[in-house]
């Protein structure tokens, strides 16, 4: 299964074609709708005061409630849009934006408002596809879920396995401890009065993969196939399984996983240093991954750059509705990402 997202944030309208999805799929729209409500915007002072209510139209690859296997078209329409507020500053490179590096690769022919196809907004119809992923993988026993595990230095708890989450996805601001996602709420909103913004890190299990998919090859490789789709995520810096960058701190005999087989037969390791993977392989236990996103760069400071145009250095004052965090929203699109490249791992 394979998708293609198209359109701008400032176009029509946005959406995704899925190719290769299973024939005879009854949709779960309940499902699909919540995850579509967790990513939409204009909800609360966390985020960005654009409101789009985000309602999928499907315009082929499902009949009479479940999928036909052929290609599955979803648009998004845009409602609230305002493109007035990036035409003063279609020359100027946004910093931290793809604003430069788009108008080389497309000789400037890119649509700049709001970021065209490099906007968060373009996460929405990727959502939808997970959505889908998400249902197919169920048929197999596999689950997928995420929390916030850190902004700015707060820290949640540690993922541990599936009963952990249940609920998180239920919760206006998606984590284990409440306790610390006020304190995460806090510094968001600080960093929105200093006219700034704040990063953070999303950590993600995928339940009830079997052992033994994927390959130590290029192509195969079990970590390749997430990382690609996750580094796909707009704002995704670092991608880190398991314990990730904590190996650097540990011995050997810290970091192994010791082995044992429980009362059903089943192979199990005491620990999940290597985050379900060993050699490129799932080893299954859950596979586990920590996202690291970086702060929003559209901040309202005064900031230095270049005009496109002119070749010339130039200040950039913003204007537009922007997160001071995009972490709390990308919650459900790095569940979409993951359900999507645990379906290519399967071979679905």
């Amino acid at each position: 299964m394979n998708y293609t997202i198209f359109g701008e944030s400032h176009g029509p309208a946005i959406g995704v074609t899925l190719t290769g999805v299973p024939a005879g799929l009854e949709l779960d729209w309940a499902a699909i709708e919540k995850d579509m409500a967790r990513r939409a915007p204009g909800k609360s002072p966390l985020a960005t005061a654009r409101k789009e209510a985000d309602q999928v139209q499907v315009l082929s690859g499902v009949f009479e409630g479940k999928t036909t296997g052929s290609p599955l078209c979803a648009m998004i329409a845009n409602t609230d849009t305002r493109s007035a507020d990036y035409s003063k500053t279609r020359d100027l490179a946004r910093p931290g934006h793809a604003d430069y590096p788009a108008h080389v690769r497309y000789q400037g022919f890119n649509d700049y408002r709001g970021g065209g196809h490099f906007s968060g907004r373009l996460t929405a119809p990727l959502v939808f596809a997970g959505a889908i992923a998400k249902q197919i993988l169920a048929q197999r026993g596999i689950t997928v879920g995420a929390h916030i595990s850190s902004i700015y230095g707060v820290n949640d708890e540690a993922l541990e396995d599936w009963d952990t989450l249940k609920g998180v996805a239920d919760k206006d601001f998606p984590v284990l401890n409440d306790e610390k996602g006020q304190e995460m709420q806090e510094a968001i909103l600080e960093a929105k009065e200093d006219q700034d913004s704040v990063g953070g890190s999303i950590e993600c299990g995928v339940f009830g993969l079997p052992a033994g998919y994927g390959s130590p090859d290029f192509g195969e490789n079990a970590e390749g196939i997430f990382s690609q789709y996750l580094f796909a995520v707009p704002a995704v810096k670092a991608v880190a399984f398991g314990a990730g960058t904590a190996f650097s701190l540990m011995r050997g005999s810290e970091a192994n996983d010791p082995l044992y087989v429980d009362e059903q037969g089943q192979v199990g390791a005491e620990q999940n240093c290597a985050g379900g993977i060993n050699g490129g392989i799932t080893n299954g236990m859950p596979l586990v991954f920590e996202v690291t996103m970086r702060p929003t760069p559209s901040i309202a400071r005064t900031q230095f750059t270049i005009d496109m145009n002119r070749m010339e250095h130039a200040e950039l004052e913003l204007q537009g509705r922007h997160d001071p965090c995009v972490v709390p929203r990308a919650v459900p699109v790095i569940e979409a990402a993951a359900a999507l490249a645990a379906c290519q791992l399967l071979g679905i």
